[in-house]
C-alpha cells in the first residue's frame, strides 16, 4: 500500500524565468500573477486556460502570500513542453519545478525509492528512536497481497514484536531493541515528507510505470494528478 498527501507544487516563475535565461527571451513570456474570478479583467494566461480547457482555475497551481495564482501562458507552455521533449540538457527548467508530500510507504518500496538520490529529499520518521512508540498492529505493514496463511504468520510476528517492545520499555535492554530491529518485516510502513522534482518524476516515470509493485503504480498515477504532467511528465501522452 501506499498513501500520497499534502501535495505541493512549487516554482514555475522561476523555471520559466531560467528557461528563458538562454536565449533573453524574457519578454516573450506570457505567464503572470492573476486573481482569477475576482479580477473583472482576466489576465491573458486565464483566458488562454478558458479558451483550452474550461475555467481559468483549472489546473490549480500554488497559492502564495498573495491572494493570487500564477498562470502559465500559452506561449510559456508551448516552450517548456517543447523543451522537455527535447532532452534533460534542454530540460533543465523541470529541475526547478519542485513536488513536496507526505508518502507512507512500507520499507520495501522505499527501498527502490532511494535509487533515486539525484533531485530528492527525504525526511522519515525514525525507526531507530521511534519503532517502540506504539503498540504494532497489523494495520502497520502492507499485508493486502498475503494469503491466509501467511497473514497468519505476519500476526504472530506482530505479536512477538510488541512481547520485545514490552520487554524494552520496561527492563531498557538493548538486545530487547535489537529484537525488534531485526525481526521488523520490511512490509512495514514508513512515513517521508519528500521532496522531488518533475525532472525526477519524469524519469521515474518512464521507468516504473508498469512495475510489478502496486505501489510504483499508484505512485505514478499520482504523478500524472499534477498540474501539466501529461506534457512534461508523462512524455508519451496517455
Amino acid at each position: 500500500m501506499i498513501e500520497i498527501n499534502k501535495t505541493e507544487v512549487h516554482g514555475w516563475e522561476t523555471a520559466i524565468r531560467g528557461m528563458r535565461n538562454p536565449m533573453n527571451s524574457w519578454a516573450m513570456s506570457d505567464s503572470e500573477w492573476c486573481k482569477g474570478d475576482s479580477d473583472p479583467d482576466l489576465c491573458a494566461g486565464c483566458k488562454w486556460f478558458e479558451a483550452n480547457f474550461g475555467h481559468c482555475t483549472h489546473p490549480a497551481m500554488y497559492k502564495e502570500e498573495i491572494d493570487g495564482q500564477f498562470r502559465v501562458g500559452e506561449k510559456d507552455f508551448t516552450l517548456m513542453v517543447k523543451l522537455a521533449n527535447a532532452g534533460p540538457d534542454h530540460g533543465k527548467f523541470l529541475r526547478m519545478i519542485t513536488v513536496t508530500a507526505d508518502i507512507l510507504a512500507p520499507l520495501y518500496w522505499w527501498k527502490e525509492f532511494d535509487t533515486y538520490k539525484v533531485g530528492t529529499v527525504a525526511n522519515s520518521c525514525s525507526t531507530m528512536h521511534k519503532v517502540h512508540a506504539k503498540e504494532f498492529t497489523l494495520a502497520d505493514f502492507s499485508y493486502e497481497h498475503l494469503w491466509d496463511g501467511s497473514k497468519e504468520h505476519m500476526k504472530d510476528t506482530v505479536r512477538l514484536l510488541n512481547l520485545y517492545r514490552q520487554k524494552y520499555i520496561d527492563t531498557g535492554i538493548k538486545d530487547a531493541w535489537c529484537q525488534m530491529i531485526q525481526l521488523l518485516p520490511s512490509s512495514y510502513n514508513q512515513k517521508r515528507t519528500v521532496m522531488l522534482n518533475y525532472a525526477v518524476l519524469r524519469n521515474i516515470y518512464k521507468a516504473r510505470k508498469d512495475h510489478k509493485l502496486d505501489e510504483w503504480r499508484d505512485f505514478c498515477r499520482w504523478a500524472k494528478t499534477l498540474p501539466y504532467s501529461k506534457e512534461l511528465i508523462v512524455e508519451d501522452n496517455e
